[in-house]
C-alpha cells in the first residue's frame, strides 16, 4: 500500500508524517560528509553531535539555511534518506510515496524548483507545497476555510512567517529570515561583547532555552557556560542570567516584532476584526522563547497565544493536509500569491 507523507523540511529540524501513523520520525536537519570522498557518514540526531567536534577530515553542516535548501545535493541525499526511513526502508518504482513539503510563504520560484526536485530525485511519485502558515494553522487546530480571519506567527529555525489567513489562503503574509538561528547568534555577539568569550551554536542555544528571554523572568534564572577566553586564549567559565537576555536578543526580537505589525497593517479592515476577536496564534521553537508571546500582546494589544505542540504543528498541519492531497494542484506555489495581489 502506497504512503502518503508530510514533510516539514525546517533549517533546524525535519519532522516526517506518514498518514494514518502521524509524526513517525524528528531529526535535526545536520548531515556528516566526509571531506576527502564527499560520502556521507551520518544523518540527524548522530551527525547534529558532530558539530563542531569532527577532525579535519569529516565536516558536519546543515544543508538548510534561512527557510531555504543551501546545499541541493546534501539536502537531496537527505530527503531520500527519511523517505526511506519513513517506508520501512526501502520503496520501489510501484510503491513511490506522494510527498507535500511545507515551504515557507516568502519562498522564491527557483527556491521552490529546487525544493520540488530534490523530493522527486528523492523518491516521491508526486510532490506538493503548501506554505508554512497555513501548515501551522491546521495543526494548531485552525478551521481555515471559514471566511474568518485568522493570524499565525510561526517562529522556526531559520524563518519566521507571519501570515493572516481565511478562506484556506493567505491574504497577506510576510516571511523574514530572523528565527532561532539568529537568535543563537544574538546570544553568541553578546557574550562574546560582554565577557570577551567566544561560544558555539550549541552552547548559545543551550542559553536560550535555560535562561533565554524577551521579558524578564519574575525569578531570575542563571547558568554556567564554558568557552575560550578571547584575550588569553584559555577555556573560562561565565555566568549569564536571565536579565541579560532581553538586551542580547533585543535585535533580532525587535525585527519579529516590526513583521507582525507590518502584516497587520496591511490587513484587509474587515479581517482586523477577526484577529482582535481570535487572537495571535504563535507556533514554531521559536515561539517557546520566554516572554515572547507576552510581549506582542503588549506591543500589539491583541491577545496572543502559544499553540499546543508549537513544535510540531506544522508538522501536524502538513500530515493532516495529506487527506485533502486530490485538491492541491502538483508543483510551484502560486495560489496564495495570486489571492495576494488581488487585494492591492
Amino acid at each position: 500500500m502506497r504512503k502518503d507523507i508530510g514533510i516539514d523540511l525546517g533549517t533546524a529540524t525535519v519532522l516526517v508524517y506518514v498518514k494514518g501513523k502521524g509524526i513517525v520520525m524528528k531529526e535535526p536537519s545536520v548531515v556528516a560528509i566526509d571531506r576527502d570522498t564527499g560520502n556521507i557518514l551520518k544523518i540527524g540526531r548522530e551527525a547534529q553531535q558532530m558539530l563542531g567536534r569532527t577532525p579535519g577530515n569529516i565536516i558536519a553542516l546543515r544543508p538548510l539555511r534561512d527557510g531555504v535548501i543551501s546545499q541541493y545535493e546534501v539536502t537531496l541525499r537527505m530527503i531520500q534518506h527519511f523517505i526511506k526511513r519513513a517506508c520501512g526502508g526501502s520503496f520501489n518504482l510501484f510503491w513511490q510515496p506522494r510527498v507535500i513539503i511545507c515551504v515557507p510563504s516568502g519562498i522564491t520560484e527557483v527556491e521552490e524548483r529546487a525544493v520540488l526536485d530534490a523530493a522527486n530525485q528523492a523518491g516521491a511519485k508526486k510532490t506538493y507545497l503548501i506554505e508554512e502558515p497555513v501548515a501551522a494553522a491546521i495543526g494548531a487546530g485552525i478551521d481555515i476555510s471559514t471566511p474568518n480571519g485568522h493570524m499565525i506567527v510561526d517562529i522556526g529555525g531559520g524563518t519566521t512567517d507571519i501570515a493572516v489567513i481565511s478562506l484556506g489562503g493567505v491574504v497577506v503574509s510576510e516571511s523574514i529570515k530572523v528565527a532561532g538561528d539568529k537568535f543563537d547568534e544574538a546570544i553568541i555577539r553578546y557574550v562574546r561583547r560582554k565577557y570577551n568569550v567566544a561560544i558555539g551554536e550549541r552552547t548559545a542555544e543551550e542559553i536560550k532555552v535555560k535562561v533565554g528571554g524577551a521579558w524578564h523572568r519574575d525569578e531570575p534564572r542563571v547558568i554556567d557556560v564554558k568557552g575560550r577566553c578571547l584575550i588569553q586564549g584559555l577555556p573560562k567559565v561565565v555566568r549569564i542570567s536571565s536579565l541579560e537576555m532581553p538586551e542580547a536578543l533585543e535585535e533580532p526580537i525587535t525585527a519579529v516584532i516590526e513583521a507582525v505589525c507590518s502584516v497587520i497593517e496591511r490587513t484587509p479592515p474587515e479581517l482586523i476584526g477577526d484577529i482582535l476577536y481570535n487572537g495571535i496564534v504563535m507556533t514554531g521553537g521559536g515561539s517557546l522563547l520566554f516572554g515572547l508571546d507576552r510581549l506582542i500582546n503588549n506591543v500589539t494589544g491583541i491577545k496572543t497565544r502559544i499553540a499546543n505542540k508549537a513544535v510540531d504543528c506544522v508538522a501536524i498541519g502538513t500530515g493532516l493536509s495529506l487527506d485533502h492531497i486530490s485538491v492541491i494542484p502538483e508543483g510551484p506555489l502560486n495560489i496564495s500569491r495570486t489571492r495576494q495581489q488581488n487585494y492591492y
